[in-house]
């Protein structure tokens, strides 16, 4: 029987990549549920074959006339961390996802939705995704983008029946997270990316200076992650219906500013050439020196698959998508 899925976010960018693998799946009719205005994200849907798409605020209206939706993946959100306006956030963050999580308890469906590994804060009580309350009221988010995910986190696990639901529900936190179909976000398109179009126009791509001691400049680290291999997470989660709970979704191995800009050169063909700067004033107090995921959760859980080396997702991001949408606009 064909099952009917609906990817919020859809035609964003982790999003996207989720329709792209999905439609080419004969088992899933795909609904997409985006805004898109003036954007040019919709390129990101150009090629998929959906069912439908529909606009956010008729979602629940469309659920509850679509008795075929087993499965909502949730990837609609307002993602700029330095949004300020802390209404919007609740309101396109926290209330719309509560809702639609009360919704798909309340209709026995399944529910996949994004937080973010901003919810950790500082990284002060480490990057446990351990889903138990207690540790959870611990973390500090930085900035009102992680704070609106994390009071999605802390009310989905403080509601009793989301532990005994027989539906699944999964909380995915996600990492950096870096690869094709992130065009259209702006200033918050991947710092790979960013360092791609600044070495590809003929400026040297700056870092931000280290504000530390114990640590040299552009020797920050992130946990980076390529999209693709999120997707493939998503796609076995589906396959495994009996897996509920929240998980890191990162690659598990913290890299450097530095690494991920050399690996860009060299993907590129080019000796590496970086310059530093200052990091805003506003931001260093809410600058996150060191992110890894902890993956032990999801692999205890089956999956096995490894995840993409820092250095091959960049080759294959630039190389085989990057390079071929500058030559070919």
């Amino acid at each position: 029987m064909v099952q009917t899925i609906v990817v919020t976010g859809g035609a964003g960018f982790i999003g996207s990549n989720i329709v792209s693998e999905l439609t080419e799946k004969s088992e899933y009719n795909i609904v997409v549920c985006d805004w898109h205005d003036e954007s040019t994200k919709w390129r990101n849907l150009s090629t998929a074959n959906v069912a439908d798409i529909i606009a956010p605020d008729n979602l629940i209206n469309f659920l509850s006339s679509a008795s075929a939706v087993k499965t909502v993946i949730h990837m609609g959100a307002i993602s700029d961390t330095t949004e300020t306006n802390v209404d919007l956030l609740l309101k396109h963050n926290t209330n719309y996802t509560l809702d639609l999580w009360r919704w798909c308890r309340a209709h026995d469906t399944r529910l996949i939705y994004a937080s973010s590994a901003a919810t950790y804060g500082d990284g002060s009580y480490g990057f446990d995704d351990d889903p138990i309350p207690e540790l959870l009221e611990k973390l500090c988010p930085l900035n009102p983008y992680a704070w609106s995910k994390h009071l999605v986190d802390r009310c989905i696990t403080a509601d009793s029946q989301a532990l005994l639901r027989g539906s699944q529900w999964v909380g995915l936190k996600f990492f950096n997270v870096f690869g094709p179909g992130e065009g259209h976000k702006g200033a918050m398109r991947s710092v790979a990316l960013q360092i791609y179009e600044t070495i590809t126009s003929g400026h040297i791509p700056q870092l931000f200076r280290s504000h530390r001691s114990d640590c040299k400049d552009g020797e920050q680290k992130r946990d980076f992650i390529y999209v693709k291999d999120c997707v493939d997470v998503i796609l076995w989660l589906l396959d495994h219906e009996e897996i509920s709970g929240l998980f890191n979704l990162g690659s598990g191995h913290a890299r450097s500013f530095n690494e991920l800009a050399s690996a860009v050169f060299v993907a590129l063909d080019r000796e590496p050439l970086i310059e530093y700067c200052d990091t805003p004033l506003d931001l260093r107090t809410r600058y996150q020196y060191f992110t890894e995921a902890k993956m032990d959760r999801l692999r205890s859980s089956g999956y096995t698959k490894p995840f993409t080396p820092l250095e091959l997702g960049i080759s294959t991001y630039v190389k085989d998508y990057l390079e071929k949408s500058s030559n070919h606009p």
